[in-house]
């Protein structure tokens, strides 16, 4: 799915942005912290957060984006974006117990 040069990327990244969209179309951003089992992206937070409820509310289609600067002499940003599909599921994450967005590329 990643190629090793973005397998490695995604290991160093600690923060993401993840677009969601509300039940009346509003598009929303927000910065989470994420973990990443090779196969999914999990977000952690709280449950009365906007990006869950946008989520349980039926806006499945998410975007997830890890993006840095490399180098600011020269201007080197780097970054991937990963479009999938969210739902609401119990994990055993990096906030311990509870409820997560599991997100499938």
């Amino acid at each position: 799915m990643f190629s090793e040069q973005e397998q490695a990327f995604l290991q160093e990244q600690r923060l993401a942005r993840i677009a969601t969209v509300a039940p009346d179309g509003q598009p929303s951003v927000d910065v989470v912290r994420f973990e990443f089992d090779g196969a999914h992206f999990y977000i952690g937070g709280s449950q009365a957060s906007r990006k869950y409820k946008n989520v349980v509310a039926g806006n499945k289609k998410v975007s997830l984006l890890l993006d840095d600067l490399k180098s600011v002499q020269p201007w080197e940003p780097r970054g991937i974006r990963i479009d999938g599909m969210a739902e609401a599921v119990e994990h055993q994450g990096h906030f311990g117990p509870g409820m997560y967005l599991m997100i499938t590329p």
